[in-house]
């Protein structure tokens, strides 16, 4: 049985003995399987990886990557050769991999990175490692030594972004470098030791013809959410946590058109617009003197002062929900931003706490003025049973009536089965016109009333 095998039978027993013949193990001559297999790879891994750090000149630009790799990887076999170590080429492929991967890049995760269909890493302890693959949770069999092991990865993502993370500040969002979303928290915080989740962007960024190709939304909606942009309306997505609104919000983004200029404004940069004029803000916590936070919502004031076009915000969670309501309503049309809800309704509710947070004493009424006049239209996303996501409610913000906000649906997702698991369903369109066509119309754009539902039958 080769070295590889032994180690992926005994990856899942957590005691390990035979420590003392680890490295014979690996010599020239390979002994009979035993449970120490797995600690003696790790043993040559590290012991292996430590020379190669300590001989590679401290000058590298380790942003070449290809360039490091075939250095390392001379300097690799070299090593081999100079500890007479037996190897099959598969063995030795998988050693010079996690080799690299933990010189370069993230560890026991690197692997997971690249894999079309994971959207969802989650590191609970070293021990224990989980992926959303297709909307479906399972466990894997990537493990780290111990909790340092992990540390030193999560380090690695953070510390180039200025963030850092210790037992002051046991908590940081950050971001890969393809801007996938990371959180980490750490003990005393986390109990089970130092957790990480990565929130993955899909390789090749969606389309809005993906969405429409995977059922998330139709032709018909699609087609009005691109002339509510062009017509500059006020755009709230709302939704779960996974549900698929930063993605949407990414993708409606680009409907802006290329002569606006954009302003984004997220706690980490993940949003990828195409247009040329686009100025991104992030976020950033306090320092180790607990000095320099810059909040989003100081950013949202800022930008103000930027003379935006269109200003979009990541995601509100708190008094920045104040400062972008008063940009929409001063002339700062077409903004856009997401928010956690449960729905359409719900979503106005937690606008409304939101503000409350700010500090600023306002009467309820008035608040909910604010919101009436600044949103548009609130486009909600939900992460169904089957684990896709859809948009399932778009809703226009009519305006007030006595107290309440009144809203209109213009697009309902109709449920009609569930088969072999799946979700079947659609999203269509209620029959109702909204208020604000006449700003659509000033666009210079004339929706046909079939994309409402008027006029054509069966609906």
């Amino acid at each position: 049985m080769s070295l590889l095998k032994r180690i992926e039978n005994n990856q899942e027993q957590p005691a390990v003995q035979n420590r003392g013949s680890k490295l014979q193990e690996l010599r020239v001559k390979r002994a009979s399987p035993s449970p120490g297999s797995r600690d003696a790879f790790v043993d040559l891994k590290n012991r292996i990886q430590q020379k190669l750090i300590a001989e590679l000149d401290p000058s590298i630009d380790i942003s070449q990557t290809s360039e490091v790799r075939s250095t390392i990887q001379e300097m690799f076999e070299t090593m081999l050769v100079e500890e007479q170590i037996v190897l099959s080429r598969n063995e030795k492929r998988v050693l010079f991999e996690q080799i690299v991967a933990e010189i370069l890049g993230f560890g026991p995760l690197e692997k997971y990175l690249s894999v079309d269909g994971i959207t969802e890493i989650m590191v609970n302890g070293p021990r224990q490692v989980y992926i959303e693959r297709d909307g479906k949770l399972q466990r894997v069999n990537a493990l780290f030594e111990d909790d340092e092991h992990l540390m030193r990865i999560i380090d690695r993502i953070v510390a180039p972004l200025g963030r850092r993370i210790d037992e002051g500040s046991p908590m940081v969002d950050a971001r890969l470098p393809d801007g996938s979303r990371v959180n980490a928290v750490i003990p005393p915080i986390s109990i089970n030791g130092p957790t990480l989740t990565i929130r993955l962007f899909a390789k090749t960024p969606l389309t809005i013809d993906n969405l429409v190709e995977f059922g998330s939304i139709t032709r018909e909606a699609v087609e009005f959410l691109r002339a509510c942009i062009v017509g500059r309306l006020n755009i709230v997505v709302s939704g779960g946590t996974g549900s698929g609104k930063t993605t949407l919000l990414n993708i409606l983004s680009n409907f802006i058109p290329d002569g606006d200029r954009i302003v984004t404004i997220e706690n980490a940069a993940e949003l990828q617009l195409r247009q040329e004029h686009v100025v991104t803000l992030e976020s950033r916590p306090a320092n180790v003197e607990g000095r320099g936070t810059v909040s989003i919502r100081d950013l949202v004031v800022n930008s103000l002062r930027m003379r935006p076009d269109r200003i979009v915000v990541g995601e509100v969670r708190s008094g920045e929900a104040l400062d972008m309501l008063q940009a929409m309503n001063t002339g700062h049309d077409g903004s856009l931003t997401t928010l956690h809800a449960n729905s359409p309704r719900d979503a106005l509710s937690r606008l409304e706490t939101m503000v409350m947070m700010s500090g600023m004493e306002l009467p309820h009424r008035a608040i909910r003025e604010q919101i009436a006049s600044a949103l548009d239209l609130v486009v909600h996303t939900d992460r169904m049973r089957d684990g896709t996501r859809k948009v399932v409610s778009v809703s226009e913000v009519q305006g007030m009536e006595g107290d309440v906000i009144t809203m209109s649906e213009i697009f309902r997702f109709e449920q009609t089965s569930i088969e072999d698991g799946k979700v079947i369903g659609r999203l269509r369109p209620t029959g109702l016109r909204p208020k604000f066509m006449y700003k659509i119309r000033e666009a210079g754009i004339m929706l046909p009333p079939s994309i409402f539902g008027i006029g054509v039958r069966g609906r």
